[in-house]
C-alpha cells in the first residue's frame, strides 16, 4: 500500500498550528508520509505578524519523509486555499489526506485514512473518508450497532481524504444552482441530511459565507455517493475557541472526548446508511446553521 500525501492548510494561528503539527508528527505513519503545507498570505495588515510566525514555524518542521512548503503570495481565503491546494496535489497523486491548522489528530489517524483510501479506491460508491465524528453528547450511536465505521449521505470536512477521480467530479462553481433554486423537491431532498444544507448553499452562492465544505457536500449529494465516518473520532477541532474565521467559542460541537487509536475495523458489508444512525446524525444539524448566519439576512436575500 502506497501512503497518501498529506495537505496541511495554515494561516495566522501559530499556537494552533504548532499543536496540529505536533499531533500529526506523533502519527505512526508520519515518518513515512509526504507533507505539503499551504500557507495563505495575510488578508489584512494586522494578520501579517502572525502569518510570518506561522511561516517561521512551518519552515522548521521535521518528522516526515518529505516536507514541501507553499507560501501564497496573495490571500486565497480558506475555501480557495483548500480547493486549489488539493487540486494541485491531485494533479500529481491519485489520493490525498487533508488537515487544517486547528485539527488535532490521534496517532492512528493516518493509519485509518490510508487503510480506507486503499480499501475503497476502486469502489465509486465512496466519495470521501472523514476522520472526524460528532461527540456522543451531540450524536448518539445505537448500542446495538456492531461496526466501527458507518456510511453517511453527508460529507465530513474536518480532516478528510479522497481520490482524484472523485475530486474531479466536483463543480466548484455550482453551475446548476439556478435549476436547484427552482426545484423545491430537490431542495427538500438535499435537506434530508440536515435542514441547514440548502440555506448554506444559498448563502455560499450569494457570497455571504466562504465555504468549500458545502460545495463538497453538494457534490456528494449530486453524485449520490457516501462518506465514511468513524464511530469514534480520530480528529478534534481545537479552532472553536473564538480564534477561527467560521466558528464561535460557544459551539456545541466543541466537546472533548478521547480520540480513537483503533486499527482493526469492523465494517458493514452493505454501503448504506444505518437508519438509526441517520436519525441521530440529522439531529446534529437541526437549525444549527441559523446560529452562525443571521436568519433575517437569509430570509430577506436568499429564500425563494
Amino acid at each position: 500500500m502506497s501512503l497518501s500525501p498529506i495537505i496541511l492548510i495554515v494561516y495566522n494561528r501559530p499556537e494552533h498550528t504548532k499543536k496540529t503539527i505536533e499531533a500529526l508528527k506523533s502519527n505512526t505513519l508520519a515518518s513515512k508520509s509526504i507533507l505539503y503545507i499551504y500557507s495563505d498570505a495575510p488578508k489584512r495588515e494586522e494578520d501579517e505578524k502572525k502569518v510570518k510566525q506561522v511561516r517561521e514555524l512551518i519552515h522548521n518542521i521535521e518528522g516526515f519523509r518529505e516536507i514541501y512548503v507553499i507560501e501564497r503570495e496573495r490571500n486565497f481565503g480558506l475555501a480557495n486555499n483548500i480547493i486549489e491546494g488539493i487540486s494541485e496535489l491531485l494533479s500529481k497523486f491519485d489520493k490525498v489526506i487533508e488537515v487544517e491548522d486547528d485539527f488535532l489528530t490521534s496517532p492512528e489517524f493516518l493509519t485509518y485514512m490510508n487503510y480506507f483510501l486503499d480499501k475503497y479506491r476502486n469502489n465509486g460508491e465512496i466519495f470521501s473518508i472523514s476522520g472526524f465524528n460528532y461527540p456522543k453528547t451531540v450524536m448518539k450511536i445505537p448500542s446495538k450497532y456492531e461496526y466501527d465505521v458507518y456510511f453517511s449521505e453527508r460529507a465530513g470536512a474536518w480532516g478528510f481524504a479522497t481520490w482524484r477521480n472523485r475530486w474531479n467530479k466536483v463543480d466548484w462553481e455550482v453551475q446548476d444552482f439556478d435549476k436547484f433554486l427552482k426545484n423545491k423537491s430537490l431542495q427538500r431532498k438535499f435537506n434530508e441530511m440536515g435542514e441547514d444544507r440548502t440555506d448554506m448553499l444559498k448563502a455560499q452562492m450569494a457570497g455571504l459565507i466562504d465555504s468549500f465544505a458545502i460545495r463538497w457536500d453538494y457534490a456528494h449529494f449530486k453524485n449520490n455517493k457516501y462518506c465514511i465516518f468513524p464511530i469514534r473520532s480520530y480528529v478534534e477541532n481545537i479552532g472553536m475557541d473564538g480564534t477561527g474565521t467560521h466558528w464561535k467559542a460557544s459551539s456545541r460541537l466543541n466537546q472533548i472526548e478521547p480520540l480513537s487509536n483503533k486499527t482493526n475495523w469492523r465494517i458493514p458489508n452493505q454501503i448504506i446508511m444505518d437508519k438509526e444512525i441517520k436519525k441521530s446524525f440529522i439531529k446534529v444539524f437541526k437549525q444549527r446553521f441559523l446560529k452562525h448566519v443571521s436568519y433575517k439576512i437569509i430570509k430577506s436575500t436568499l429564500l425563494y
